[in-house]
Order: structure tokens, then C-alpha cells, then sequence
């Protein structure tokens, strides 16, 4: 490992042990999970092992890569699958406090991003300061779209009901993680037949673009100018989209009007990273449309493995500059992380 060029990785799942017992001990509930994930139980099976782990694996796959620290979070769908906003709420607390622990048996190795019920939006700004204000939480990641008493009917981001919670996240000055799920079974009909499409392979993109790009329009970012979220899987394919729907937007604005241009806010508001889209084009497409600053290497751990991630990253066809800030360089900086890089010793 390159002791100059430490990495940071953001998107690294969990889930607590007593759930990943219970769905392996149950065929059915393992059947529902993996489809409604859009993955075969076969796949699915040993990341559920992984996902319950905090030492030897998640650790030795994190050493092998050169990862220094990981910031974790609770796995898809989250808190955000459940319903009714009371049980919502006591789960996310349950799941910080849980991870909190976990973060205090290896401390310079993990952080973590809070859970919150926006189902409950005066509870999810609680709870996202006491996460950050308490736990030491590094920011929040939401997974997608909040279910509703009706199954066709989500609460996304930027509902008038999540103003305080977006007021809390920036006043705290932490980011906003929006992490895919599938799409309401209303916008599954083009999958009818095809369960591939559902999940990372197709669905998850779409869906978290669209909801991206939902914020982006409705003008989100101008409410809450100082709003800082991120996307994975390189920006959900965004940057590659960016300037035609600029442009259509211009020819087609309908009642919207935004102060600046989507390139603008993805400059000053929107942050992409890497995790399990390890690819030169779509880096390089990134690091031209929004800029290497707004850029960070993770890997989507235990969906994605850490050692091919940091194979690419490190011969990616981009400036040793850059390299470092993707690296670990800007999630320092976002983060405010220490980062030592003595050879000596398990980076932290």
C-alpha cells in the first residue's frame, strides 16, 4: 500500500447481525429480500455474511485495499421501508446507537452516516443531531424514497414535510447520502419479465437520478442553498446527462425557475463517488463534467470487493493530483477526518 495515498471509502453497508441471522434461517424472507433487491438469493447469501461483520473481513478487505477509514451505513431499504413513523423512528435510533458501538471497537478505522425517519420529519432532525452532535456521525444517507401507508406512493426528498430536517442537516454542515432502492411498483411495469433490471444492474440508477434530478428542478438547492449531497455509483449517470437535460430544461421550464444552471449546483452542492462503478470512461467523463474536487473513491463494500476498487483508482488514467484528492484527499476535507499515514501501523 502507497502510505502517501490513504483511502477513504463512503458507501460501505451493514446490516445488524440479528437481521442477517433471522433472513438466512428463512428461505422465504431470503427469496423476498433478494428480489425485491433485484439479485438471485445465490448472490445475495454470503453479502448478508458480510454484511453483519465489523472485524476480520470488512477489516481485512479494507487492509488489503489500502482503505484507512470507512464512513458506514445502514444497507438498503433501510428505515426507509417501514411504514408506520413511531416504529420508524425507535429503529433508527436503535440502528445509530448500534453502530455507534460498533464504530467505538475500531474508532480510528470507521465513522458513520446516520439512519433517520423521515417518515416522522420532526424526529429525523432530532435524531440527525443527535447522530452528529452525540454519536459523532459524519452526515446522514437516506435510501431513496420513504414508503407511505400506500405502496404506490413514496415521500422523497424534497416534500414540505422535510424542510426541518433539511434545515437541521444544514445547520449541522454535514452531507446528505441519497443511496438507490427499486422503484414504486408503478415504475416497475418496463421490468415486467426481466427481475435483472430491478436492482444496481438498471433500476437503482434511474431511480435515484430521477429523484436527483427531482431536487435539482424543483429547486431544492435554492431552498436550502447550502445543502451538500451525495451520489454514488459515479453520479448515477448524471454527469453524462447533464448537458442535454440543461438544455431541454431551457426549452421546456414549464412553472420552474432556478437561480443557476445544474452544472452550477452539481459545483457547489453535489459531491459523486466511485463505489461499484470502476470505470475510466465514467471517471473521466466525471472528472471533466463536475470536477475532480467533487469526487471521492468509495466502494459499495460488501456489494462491490475493496481490492478491485483500489486496483483501478490507482491506475486510473487521471493526474497524481487528482488521484489524491479522489482518493482520500476530498472526504478528509468534507469529513474533517484525521488521517494517519504511518507504515508502521493499521491506517486509521
Amino acid at each position: 500500500m502507497d502510505v502517501r495515498r490513504p483511502k477513504v471509502a463512503l458507501e460501505e453497508a451493514y446490516l445488524h447481525p440479528a437481521d442477517v441471522a433471522r433472513v438466512l434461517s428463512d428461505e422465504a424472507a431470503l427469496v423476498q429480500l433478494s428480489d425485491g433487491g433485484g439479485v438471485t438469493t445465490d448472490y445475495y447469501r454470503p453479502i448478508l455474511q458480510r454484511l453483519g461483520d465489523f472485524d476480520e473481513a470488512r477489516l481485512r478487505s479494507m487492509d488489503e485495499a489500502g482503505i484507512a477509514h470507512a464512513i458506514l451505513s445502514l444497507t438498503a431499504p433501510g428505515i426507509q421501508r417501514i411504514v408506520d413513523p413511531g416504529k420508524a423512528a425507535t429503529q433508527a435510533r436503535l440502528e445509530n446507537d448500534f453502530l455507534a458501538e460498533r464504530i467505538a471497537e475500531h474508532p480510528e478505522r470507521y465513522s458513520g452516516f446516520a439512519a433517520v425517519a423521515l417518515q416522522a420529519g420532526a424526529e429525523a432532525a432530532a435524531e440527525a443531531r443527535r447522530a452528529v452532535t452525540e454519536l459523532g456521525f459524519k452526515g446522514v444517507l437516506i435510501n431513496g424514497y420513504t414508503n407511505t401507508a400506500d405502496p404506490n406512493v413514496g415521500l422523497y426528498l424534497d416534500e414540505p414535510s422535510l424542510y426541518g430536517f433539511w434545515e437541521a442537516v444544514c445547520e449541522l454542515d454535514v452531507p446528505v447520502y441519497l443511496h438507490p432502492r427499486p422503484a414504486l411498483p408503478g415504475g416497475l411495469a418496463a421490468y415486467a419479465g426481466h427481475p435483472e433490471m430491478k436492482g444496481a444492474t438498471w433500476g437503482f440508477g434511474t431511480e435515484t437520478a430521477s429523484h436527483t434530478v427531482r431536487l435539482l428542478l424543483g429547486g431544492h438547492f435554492d431552498r436550502f442553498p447550502s445543502c451538500k449531497l451525495i451520489l454514488g455509483h459515479m453520479g448515477e449517470g448524471l454527469p453524462a446527462l447533464l448537458w442535454r437535460t440543461q438544455n431541454m430544461f431551457e426549452l421546456n421550464r414549464f412553472d420552474k425557475r432556478l437561480k443557476k444552471t445544474l452544472p452550477e449546483y452539481f459545483a457547489d452542492n453535489i459531491w459523486l463517488t466511485t463505489s461499484g462503478n470502476f470505470s475510466d470512461s465514467a471517471l473521466t467523463n466525471a472528472v471533466l463534467t463536475v470536477g475532480a474536487d467533487h469526487i471521492m473513491f468509495s466502494v459499495d463494500y460488501p456489494y462491490s470487493e475493496s481490492a478491485p476498487a483500489a486496483a483501478w483508482i490507482d491506475r486510473a488514467p487521471i493526474s497524481e493530483l487528482d488521484r489524491r484528492k479522489i482518493t482520500h484527499g476530498n472526504a478528509r476535507d468534507l469529513f474533517q477526518l484525521r488521517l494517519d499515514s504511518s507504515p508502521h501501523r493499521r491506517l486509521p
